[in-house]
C-alpha cells in the first residue's frame, strides 16, 4: 500500500530551469525525484504546488509524493537531504491523507519580489535581488499595487503558457510594496497565479516606480482586457520567491 507524504521545500533556483521537469534542462523536480528514488528504492513521482520559472527561488514550496513503505518524517527529511545538492533542501515533512494534492488543495499562495534601489548591489545579494539604479517612487508603486487587488482577468499581465487554461481570472487578496533603505519588497497574496503573472506585475510596478507609467495605468490595462503588449515587461526571475502556500 502506498503512503502519501507532503514536504515543505526551499531552493535556490539560480541553476534550474524552473520546478517542473522538462527535456534537455535540469529542474528542481528532476533532482528531487532522483533523491527520492534512492530513499524509496524505486521511482517516485513528485507533484508540486506550483510551476516556478527558470531562476525563481522558493522558501515555502509544498509538494506531495507516495512511498512504498512508512518512514518516520524526521528520518525522511534527513534521508532526502542527504541525496540533494545544497541549493535544494526539504525543510519539513508530514504524512498526509491519501488524496491530498499539493496543487489542487492549495487555498492561496504568497510571492515576494526583491529590488535593491542603489548604485551598487552587494555581491552576496546578487543572486536574489534585482538591482534598480533609478530612484523609485514607492508610494506610487503601492498605489498601483492596490489596483491589482480583487478578482480580475489577468491575461494582460501574463505570458502564454503554451497549454490550455480554463480561465485567466484570478483573485489577489493583498499586494504591498515596502521600502527599508535601498531594499524594496513587493508581497502579493492570491488564490493562484498565471504563467509569469507575478513577474509581469512586478515589472510594471518597476515602471511605475521609475515614473514611466502612472499608478492608474494598472486599472486601465485590466479594464481594457487587451492581449499583453510590450508595455508590460517581465521582471527578472532571480528577484522572485515563492514564499508560502496555505491550505
Amino acid at each position: 500500500m502506498k503512503l502519501r507524504y507532503k514536504i515543505k521545500l526551499a531552493y535556490d533556483g539560480t541553476r534550474y530551469a524552473g520546478y517542473q521537469s522538462q527535456p534537455g534542462s535540469i529542474s528542481v523536480q528532476q533532482v528531487l525525484e532522483e533523491a527520492l528514488e534512492y530513499v524509496n528504492r524505486s521511482p517516485v513521482r513528485v507533484h508540486g504546488s506550483s510551476r516556478t520559472d527558470a531562476g525563481v527561488h522558493a522558501k515555502g514550496f509544498v509538494a506531495h509524493f507516495d512511498l512504498d513503505h512508512k518512514i518516520p518524517t524526521t528520518a525522511l527529511v534527513r534521508a532526502i537531504n542527504a541525496h540533494l545538492p545544497p541549493d535544494i533542501r526539504v525543510m519539513g515533512a508530514a504524512k498526509t491523507k491519501p488524496d491530498f494534492d499539493a496543487r489542487k488543495w492549495a487555498k492561496g499562495k504568497e510571492y515576494r519580489y526583491f529590488l535593491y534601489n542603489a548604485n551598487i548591489l552587494p555581491p552576496h545579494l546578487a543572486p536574489y535581488w534585482v538591482s534598480v539604479f533609478r530612484k523609485m517612487d514607492v508610494d506610487a508603486m503601492q498605489k498601483a499595487a492596490k489596483y491589482f487587488i480583487g478578482e480580475h482577468d489577468f491575461a494582460p499581465f501574463a505570458a502564454n503558457p503554451h497549454r490550455e487554461l480554463s480561465s485567466t481570472v484570478r483573485n489577489i487578496f493583498d499586494f504591498t510594496v515596502t521600502k527599508n533603505g535601498p531594499r524594496i519588497v513587493m508581497k502579493v497574496k492570491g488564490d493562484g497565479f498565471l504563467y509569469k503573472q507575478v513577474r509581469s506585475m512586478a515589472g510594471f510596478l518597476i515602471r511605475v516606480g521609475q515614473g514611466d507609467e502612472k499608478p492608474e495605468a494598472v486599472k486601465e490595462i485590466l479594464d481594457a482586457l487587451e492581449p499583453r503588449t510590450a508595455r508590460v515587461p517581465t521582471a527578472p526571475g532571480k528577484g522572485l520567491f515563492l514564499w508560502k502556500v496555505w491550505y
